[in-house]
């Protein structure tokens, strides 16, 4: 690999400053620092101190040093750790170690030296580091006033409970700081996302005797109900509704004729309005016509999991209970009402309603100018509710030459290029991301931020431009948000095949951020993610008889399977842009499935998509291809034209069941 193909013109720059052999050094150890990278991932402790001495005096040796050390860090010396940290001092690697370093401390329980490191702990984003402070404060009865609410909502925040935040609720519960039904309600979130490991911790905690019956729960939970339990009272209860979940998760029919007809008498309020709220869920997410009636049967939907309360949300909203919709929204805690989703859908349930009062018009209003934007997708929704259009804000004032230099020169900045530039792509983007938004408290400023992000555009590493200048607070540069590059193709192809080019953008900008070289973890390639097969299919489709899958990450054949693809998916949904999106992420079975039911108002539709990442990428192309199309035309554009209504299919046209 020669230094002019890798470093970008930034990087090189800064190379020519530097004394001849050092900058000739960097072109053998490029292929060092690839190496080590692949040792690091293996785990390979001899190789990577091997490689190590031929890694000095890289730009990217804080890398390599961190890699090294990171692999014997069990069995590191404090003073190796000590002397990494001096070394490296400023760095993202340096935080990096020590935020590895405070949870192996805390792990240990060596509070002493865990105390005397965190001081200098500048990320402070781990929530486990968190969870060892807060329990440090609490054994030495200094904790801060909000202590347990803090760690109730990072334990029970975890999809797996770990180590630090159940060890911090273990000390709350030994003083009475919490109690046996805030530990429970953290087993019952494990057996909802079928966590065995973190059910087992809280009921370590609050129950300890019953550790082996949570094994059966798991392995069988039909048959633990069934048989006869040793176990008497409370925690006889609280097992019998873990395993009504776990049946709930897979059965819920099952599950409702369980409680229906035993188990529903025999537990508390809180076992059981949880046991219901899972089974309303799963009812839900399989856009069963039951599930408003399995939610209605728990007497108060804040004793459910949050999980479950958003998809009672959904059920009503697809069964038009604009009621139920605004109760469960006020019951759901304050930060999860805070979200622009449910902010929304509560202004619109107030609107709904024949009988509000003029207060209550008012309050949704307010609500809905609250969110009011061409930021996102449901920021948009109540932008157009309130009246308004969508289109470009203001452009913000241009850089100066002096904010330019001050990006350019950044170290963390650098380094974070030359490794995307040189294939650690993972690498540099955390250390991007890191320089932007916690080096320094509080992150960059809005104007560093711009400048950031433009030293990524001008480098077309457009992923980092999209994501740095998402992060602006009070000015948009709708042009750094929503790039365009490879234009002429685009508009091109998407003109000749009768595709709208900013649907078209808005797919790329979710799909791939426009990285060339983009493989997800399905084996979809290039800017438009095309599956292997789906390539092999559109190309046989479109008559591009010369079609090889190594073209695939080609760019413009990349752009014309992928387009095409698109067109005809988009033409067996009848042109319905949400359907088609869902179909482009999800396989096109899966909507056509999904649209059956009651004709719902297009955001409806998407806010009931079973998939979590599906549902997420529906509503974001939707709000690109908006975004892009003010853009591309300069003209105001409509979100909720996009969406339109989506019900079952109502032409006569036959489905194209060959489509991938």
């Amino acid at each position: 690999m020669q230094l002019h193909k890798i470093l970008t013109p930034l990087c090189a720059a800064a190379l020519l400053s530097l004394p001849v052999s050092w900058a000739a050094a960097q072109t053998a150890a490029d292929n060092v620092l690839l190496q080590m990278q692949e040792a690091a991932r293996k785990g390979d402790k001899a190789r990577l101190s091997a490689l190590l001495p031929q890694a000095a005096g890289h730009p990217l040796e804080p890398w390599a040093a961190y890699w090294e050390l990171k692999a014997r860090l069990n069995t590191a010396a404090p003073s190796e750790v000590d002397a990494f940290l001096q070394r490296w001092r400023g760095t993202y690697q340096e935080d990096r170690l020590r935020n590895d370093w405070l949870l192996l401390l805390g792990q240990r329980r060596q509070w002493n030296d865990f105390a005397r490191m965190l001081p200098e702990y500048r990320m402070n984003d781990d929530k486990e580091v968190r969870c060892y402070d807060l329990a440090i404060q609490t054994i030495e009865q200094r904790q801060p006033e909000h202590a347990t609410q803090e760690v109730v909502r990072l334990w029970h925040g975890q999809r797996d409970a770990d180590d630090g935040c159940t060890y911090a609720a273990s000390e709350l519960y030994a003083i009475k700081k919490l109690d046996d039904n805030d530990i429970w309600k953290r087993a019952r979130l494990s057996a909802e996302l079928n966590r065995q490991t973190g059910a087992r911790r809280a009921v370590a905690i609050v129950a300890p005797d019953a550790l082996q019956h949570v094994s059966e729960v798991f392995a069988s939970p039909a048959k633990y109900l069934a048989g006869t339990s040793k176990v008497r009272g409370d925690t006889r209860r609280e097992l019998a509704s873990l395993a009504l979940i776990r049946i709930a998760s897979n059965d819920p029919e099952q599950a409702a004729n369980l409680m229906d007809t035993r188990w529903g008498s025999q537990l508390r309020a809180e076992e059981r309005d949880w046991v219901w709220g899972v089974i309303g869920k799963v009812s839900a997410r399989r856009l069963s016509s039951d599930a408003v009636d399995y939610f209605a049967k728990a007497g108060k939907s804040e004793r459910m999991s949050e999980e479950a309360q958003e998809w009672m949300v959904r059920a009503n909203l697809r069964a038009g209970n604009w009621k139920a919709v605004r109760k469960t929204i006020d019951a759901m805690p304050a930060a999860l009402q805070a979200d622009s989703a449910w902010v929304y859908w509560k202004a619109r349930a107030l609107l709904n309603d024949r009988h509000v009062s003029q207060a209550e018009q008012a309050e949704a209003q307010r609500l809905l100018q609250s969110i009011a934007s061409v930021k996102g997708f449901y920021e948009k929704l109540a932008l157009e509710d309130l009246g308004q259009v969508v289109q470009m804000p203001p452009a913000p004032q241009p850089l100066t030459p002096q904010e330019q230099a001050a990006a350019a020169q950044n170290p963390g900045l650098q380094r974070a290029l030359y490794a995307i530039n040189m294939g650690l792509r993972s690498e540099g983007v955390r250390e991007w991301n890191y320089t932007v938004g916690l080096h320094i408290p509080g992150g960059m400023t809005d104007r560093e931020l711009l400048a950031a992000a433009d030293l990524a555009c001008k480098q077309q590493v457009w992923d980092r431009c999209i994501n740095t200048s998402e992060r602006t607070r009070e000015v948009i540069d709708w042009k750094q948000r929503f790039p365009m590059p490879f234009r002429d193709a685009v508009i091109a192809q998407s003109k000749n095949i009768g595709l709208d080019p900013a649907y078209v953008y808005g797919l790329i900008r979710q799909e791939s951020r426009f990285i060339m070289d983009a493989r997800s973890h399905v084996g979809a390639s290039g800017l438009m993610q095309v599956m292997p097969a789906t390539a092999r299919w559109t190309a046989k489709k479109i008559g591009m008889t010369d079609f090889q899958p190594s073209m695939i990450n080609d760019r413009d054949v990349n752009i014309v399977i992928g387009t095409s693809y698109l067109k005809l998916a988009l033409d067996d949904f009848d042109g319905s842009m949400p359907m088609a999106a869902a179909g482009y992420n999800a396989g096109p079975g899966r909507p056509r499935n999904w649209r059956n039911g009651p004709v719902l108002d297009g955001a409806i539709w998407a806010e009931n998509v079973p998939f979590t990442e599906t549902r997420d990428y529906v509503k974001k192309v939707l709000s690109n291809t908006t975004n892009y199309a003010a853009l591309i035309t300069g003209q105001p554009q409509s979100l909720k034209a996009r969406l339109g209504t989506v019900g079952p299919k109502v032409t006569m046209a036959e489905y194209n069941r060959d489509l991938p």
